[in-house]
């Protein structure tokens, strides 16, 4: 069965699946896990996302409202490799509902599904804010929402097992959909690869492998440390020897090293959506693809 006759089949699928109960409360650590939640689970799913795409999703204060949240939901999706150690934890405990702690079906953490870049061979705070794990930001890559996708629909379906046959239904139709997707902007994203970039915080690995960017270096001198006007100078110094096409950060980053720098160096600051919400146009996981890539391709000319 070709991937068109998949699509149709998990098409016809969906429309005959029957919902059979009330729907899950779901808590997502963030806005793109959220998305992917109300893709699969559909009209099944209650989904409140923790944070928002301006808020640095390493440190947000776990409020009453929030613990609210967690007390009531069924499931929690979250990124994990400790990119919310912050405050999660301290949430987890604080709800106590034990539905939604580690180990259990309502607890789904995205990174154990995909291949983890920039993982630590040493442990040390004067590095920074390392993550032991690897780094968290995994969603930059669309085959890696493919990838998370796969595992959060078996375990929906384990969480809610009533419903099995509806999430499955619905990932086999957005497995379609985002294969698609995927080839496409592959192939618009063609002309990136190569093109030599800077970034503000090491939030993109995962995007740079998958379009073949070239980081030549980073505003923040540690992750996590914000940069100071003498390491700007260096960087500016740096990329006199080694240009760049642009200067990436995501949505909640402070605009304004890179802006200082890009004036500077005559080259585009580019602040991308980095997930659902981050920008007007990425309304959500497609939108938010399709604004990235039409984003760095406008920078790269």
């Amino acid at each position: 069965m070709n991937r068109y006759s998949r699509f149709i089949a998990a098409a016809i699928l969906l429309a005959v699946a029957a919902p059979a109960s009330a729907a899950l409360n779901i808590l997502a650590c963030e806005p793109e896990w959220g998305a992917l939640a109300q893709e699969l689970g559909g009209d099944k799913v209650n989904v409140y996302n923790a944070t928002n795409a301006f808020q640095d999703p390493h440190h947000i204060q776990a409020k009453p409202s929030l613990l609210a949240r967690a007390r009531n939901a069924d499931m929690l999706v979250c990124t994990g490799s400790q990119l919310e150690i912050g405050w999660l934890p301290v949430l987890l405990q604080q709800s106590g509902n034990p539905k939604i702690q580690p180990g259990k079906p309502g607890y789904f953490e995205a990174a154990r599904f995909v291949r983890m870049l920039e993982v630590p061979t040493r442990l040390d705070r004067a590095d920074g804010d390392v993550h032991p794990g690897g780094n968290p930001h995994i969603q930059t890559d669309p085959r890696n929402i493919a990838l998370v996708a796969t595992g959060l629909a078996k375990q929906l379906a384990e969480a809610d097992p009533s419903n099995a046959a509806w999430y499955q239904a619905r990932y086999q139709a957005f497995s379609g959909r985002w294969q698609l997707a995927v080839t496409r902007w592959e192939k618009e994203s063609a002309p990136l690869k190569g093109v030599p970039i800077v970034v503000q915080h090491k939030g993109f690995p995962y995007l740079e492998n998958w379009l073949g960017l070239r980081e030549v270096a980073t505003l923040e001198p540690k992750p996590g440390v914000e940069p100071s006007s003498g390491h700007l100078v260096q960087v500016l110094e740096q990329l006199q020897r080694q240009p760049a096409k642009m200067i990436l950060r995501a949505a909640y980053n402070d605009g304004r090293p890179s802006e200082w720098l890009a004036e500077r160096a005559k080259i585009s600051a580019v602040a991308l959506p980095f997930t659902v919400g981050g920008s007007e146009q990425a309304k959500d996981l497609f939108s938010l693809f399709d604004d990235t890539v039409q984003r760095l391709l406008a920078a790269a000319k």
